[in-house]
């Protein structure tokens, strides 16, 4: 659990994936606080601001071995994020040696914290093909599984390794389940293609964080005092949709339990362990300044 000492400072991060979409922001945010950042990514892009970059895969030893020299912290973001972007086969072995890999390295190292990106499809519920829903609202990392897909699959089992690795090796990781990460005006774009039924995300809790909440939540996880292998949910204060959360609830998941209230457009997602362990509180909403979901589009006749 988190204590009163003061936060850890890190000298150099390794980011994972620190060409990817969280990394090419997150990278940025480290070095404006005067610290060193290794990336290590599939591809080198033109324009980065670590200090040092490795171009490698995770799954590889050596790579991770270069990578690693001098770091005192992981942010390990590096994975295939999707189910239709590889073979079931290399999905899951892509996502579960690469952490596997990561972490047993800066274990040996005597790297002491590392953050890892897991996500809420841990659960198996959102690529799930059968016509399942959540057991019970707020979703929190305790829901009970379905997984029926490599992806989800190899999320979960991510979590796992965390878990030995503290236990065999003694390295701390906090693993954090994102919900769909993107910025604002993605996010709104996803909100508006979903209102046409509460459906879409019922099985997510219809859940988001913006960017910059999530660049928090990161940098939390790897300065806030702890010990141990945590899991946590990531999300914003509210939902995606419009409709009351309670509401969408009883319309797309009847069978589900509310285990407690969720006033308005409260999120579907519990976020009481993140703020608990780590102090993370969303500060961005897709409803900021006004917004308004807009009305679908009238069909073009003719």
């Amino acid at each position: 659990m988190s204590t009163t000492a003061e936060p850890r400072r890190p000298q150099r991060v390794l980011v994972t994936g620190a060409a990817g979409e969280i990394g090419t922001v997150l990278v940025p945010e480290l070095r404006g606080q005067g610290i060193a950042v290794t990336g290590l990514s599939l591809h080198e892009p033109l324009h980065h601001e670590c200090d040092r970059f490795v171009v490698g895969d995770v799954t590889d030893v050596d790579a991770v071995d270069a990578a690693l020299r001098d770091v005192d912290t992981v942010v390990h973001l590096a994975a295939i994020p999707h189910p239709d972007h590889g073979s079931p086969y290399r999905i899951f072995r892509t996502n579960t040696s690469g952490t596997f890999n990561v972490l047993e390295q800066a274990a040996a190292r005597g790297i002491d914290r590392a953050v890892v990106a897991s996500s809420v499809n841990a659960s198996g519920l959102t690529f799930n093909p059968h016509p399942v829903v959540p057991a019970y609202y707020p979703i929190d990392d305790a829901i009970p599984t379905d997984i029926a897909d490599a992806y989800s699959l190899s999320k979960n089992t991510g979590e796992q390794i965390a878990e030995m690795a503290h236990r065999a090796w003694g390295i701390d990781v906090v693993s954090i389940r994102f919900p769909l990460v993107k910025d604002l005006a993605v996010l709104r774009d996803a909100a508006a293609r979903m209102r046409s039924t509460v459906a879409w995300g019922a099985r997510e809790g219809w859940g988001y964080l913006d960017n910059r909440d999530a660049l928090r939540i990161l940098q939390l996880a790897a300065t806030v005092p702890l010990s141990g292998s945590h899991v946590v949910c990531a999300t914003a204060a509210d939902t995606l949709i419009e409709t009351p959360t309670e509401v969408a609830i009883s319309q797309a998941a009847p069978t589900a339990r509310v285990r407690k209230p969720l006033p308005g457009r409260t999120s579907a997602i519990d976020g009481a362990r993140a703020e608990e362990l780590l102090g993370f509180v969303p500060r961005f909403s897709i409803f900021d300044d006004g917004w308004t979901v807009p009305a679908p589009r009238a069909a073009v006749i003719g």
